[in-house]
């Protein structure tokens, strides 16, 4: 384990860089990233936030999670760009297969984070990052940190480093003078709440947390607290998965701007929401045995119900029809205000056995693939169904929870 060489490749500022990289690319002529800029939703929807911001936005006070009208408060001059998930799917698998040429153990860790086995490999490590970062560049458009040392957690605290473009290393020789001078609660897995209990006992950096009796911490914090006390001195051993995690669940939700108050445009919204789910699974080519719809009425009140189908599925028609059966099964005519979907028990669409009491509509798989590859093309909302026009509802609507796909931090690397 202790001759093993980690990367951690973190695209910097992901979203924004790969719409700017697209833009470029398709003719613009300005670069996103060289003006105050984010991605993020409609400023008329209580719902949007900031996703990515440039670093010219963020001179101006403007921080990813924050309101989109807080932002053009700061800076009335923004420039905002709508998100486009499927590009950024397309921009991470683009990544993955650059990084193919290095090593075969590559682990998704989010959909703009990588962790590259690059144990035992014949170009320095040093080298082989350098060349790798400039081939990212240049190939495809934006740039990357990345970070080194001997496993996944020190290669992640690396790459959280100075950015924008960097290469740094963290390996056990360079913990005192590289990271156990900053706060507590740059520490991976240290949450806000959890810094607050350290705090209060007089623990403010990463050192002095490393420095504790180990015994101590874990009878206070029991193994939580063993957990965060061995990653504080570098201590980490799981292997680069690169199988990743699998899938389990594919869904999307949405925080409406307005209260949808009948059953005409509840139904629009579970359509819309089954437009992003259907070609979530088509681009992971799974299909899902369970349909679970959730709803959340206007005093926040929520409840849910779901559905095991007699064969799986990854056909936005069907997952769209059993989500409105489900919908008209809970709904008690109160206002709503969040709605939910989920394609649940996947399984691979390449082989399944169909079901005599659900039709297999095969023109209709072949018209959701042929709308899946314009929508890649064009943009997702370049083709939709016109019970849409002047509705004030999205036709495809599909928020931050597609990085599903490639699983989020986690309480394990």
């Amino acid at each position: 384990m202790s001759d093993r060489i980690i990367f951690h490749i973190d695209v910097n500022s992901a979203y924004l860089s790969w719409e700017a990289a697209y833009r470029l690319q398709h003719g613009s002529q300005t670069d996103l990233r060289n003006i105050p800029s984010i991605v993020g939703g409609d400023q008329e929807k209580r719902h949007g936030i900031v996703l990515a911001k440039s670093i010219p936005a963020k001179k101006f006070g403007i921080i990813t999670g924050e309101t989109i009208h807080s932002a053009r408060e700061k800076c009335p001059g923004l420039v905002m760009v709508p998100p486009n998930y499927y590009r950024y799917i397309m921009a991470s698998d683009a990544m993955v297969n650059l990084l193919k040429d290095y090593s075969p153990l590559i682990q998704r860790y989010s959909i703009d984070e990588v962790f590259l086995d690059y144990s035992n490999m014949d170009i320095p490590f040093m080298d082989a990052a350098g060349e790798m970062s400039k081939k990212i560049e240049n190939e495809l458009g934006f740039t990357v940190n990345i970070g080194i040392g001997p496993n996944k957690l020190l290669a992640k605290m690396a790459s959280d480093f100075s950015k924008p473009n960097k290469i740094h290393t963290l390996f056990n020789h360079q913990l005192e003078e590289k990271m156990w001078n900053l706060p507590v609660q740059d520490l991976f897995m240290v949450g806000s709440r959890t810094a607050r209990k350290l705090n209060g006992r007089g623990i403010f950096t990463i050192g002095h947390l490393a420095s504790l009796d180990r015994e101590y911490i874990h009878s206070w914090l029991k193994k939580p607290g063993l957990l965060i006390w061995e990653y504080a001195n570098g201590i980490e051993n799981s292997e680069v998965r690169s199988g990743g995690t699998p899938i389990k669940s594919v869904g999307n939700s949405t925080t409406l701007p307005f209260d949808v108050e009948t059953r005409e445009e509840a139904h629009k919204v579970l359509l819309a929401i089954s437009e992003m789910i259907g070609m979530r699974a088509r681009d992971l080519e799974m299909c899902g045995w369970v349909i679970s719809v959730s709803i959340k009425n206007h005093l926040f009140y929520s409840c849910s119900h779901q559905k095991k189908l007699t064969a799986p599925t990854d056909a936005t028609s069907t997952i769209y029809k059993y989500a409105a059966l489900l919908f008209d099964e809970l709904w008690d005519g109160e206002p709503l205000r969040h709605l939910s979907i989920s394609l649940s028990q996947l399984q691979s669409s390449e082989f399944f056995q169909i079901s005599m009491l659900e039709p297999f509509d095969k023109k209709n798989r072949s018209l959701d693939r042929t709308i899946d590859s314009l929508r890649s093309k064009f943009g997702q909302n370049s083709i939709y169904r016109s019970c849409f026009l002047h509705s004030g509802i999205d036709p495809v609507i599909g928020g931050v929870v597609m990085e599903e796909s490639y699983p989020m931090m986690s309480s394990y690397l």
